[in-house]
């Protein structure tokens, strides 16, 4: 799947938004990637899960990791394309963590799956749970990086579409000078 068919997914269901966005990251954009409105059809969660599991097959990951919320879909079709489990990490009072039952063990070879990476912070957190347990993050990957090629993981990192979407730091915000309101569209609050 190359970046322009993943951007006319993203465009076919209204999901390349511009606006003022407060991101999970905590910096503002005028541009934020609404991944659950593509996520919701099938046929393209499918699509996108497989391009990104043939970008990781040499990887050998043996299971799949992502932080819930905007990771759980994507990662579930990576798990799925993969032939591998596929589990996530929720955000307990101030960190994520395994819960449901879910375990990671020494042998196991993780690729961490993400929506969306703008900084990379959500996505080395959850490479910190897998780690925890002395499991082996072995990649990571995403179906857009929104940093432009900047996010740095310290493993193989992947992503079907590379966008470099100006981001601002809330103080520095030319939109909030500008006195146009923000909205918080995404999963962490």
């Amino acid at each position: 799947m190359t970046q322009d068919e993943v951007l006319a997914l993203f465009r076919l269901e209204g999901a390349l938004l511009e606006g003022h966005f407060m991101l999970s990251s905590g910096l503002h954009s005028g541009g934020y990637l609404q991944c659950a409105l593509v996520l919701q059809h099938g046929a393209h969660a499918q699509a996108l899960g497989r391009a990104i599991g043939a970008q990781l097959g040499a990887a050998g990951a043996t299971v799949v990791l992502s932080p819930a919320l905007g990771g759980v879909v994507i990662g579930h079709e990576v798990g799925r394309a993969l032939g591998v489990r596929a589990i996530f990490a929720e955000r307990q009072p101030g960190a994520l963590t395994l819960r449901r039952g879910f375990q990671l063990a020494p042998g196991d070879r993780v690729a961490v799956i993400e929506d969306v990476v703008t900084t990379g912070g959500s996505t080395r957190e959850t490479m910190a749970v897998a780690e925890a347990p002395g499991a082996t993050v072995v990649a990571a990957a995403s179906i857009i990086d929104r940093s432009g090629g900047a996010a740095n993981l310290g493993v193989p990192y992947y992503a079907l579409a590379r966008l470099a979407l100006p981001t601002y730091e809330p103080a520095d915000c030319p939109l909030c000078k500008a006195g146009t309101p923000a909205v918080k569209p995404g999963s962490r609050r």
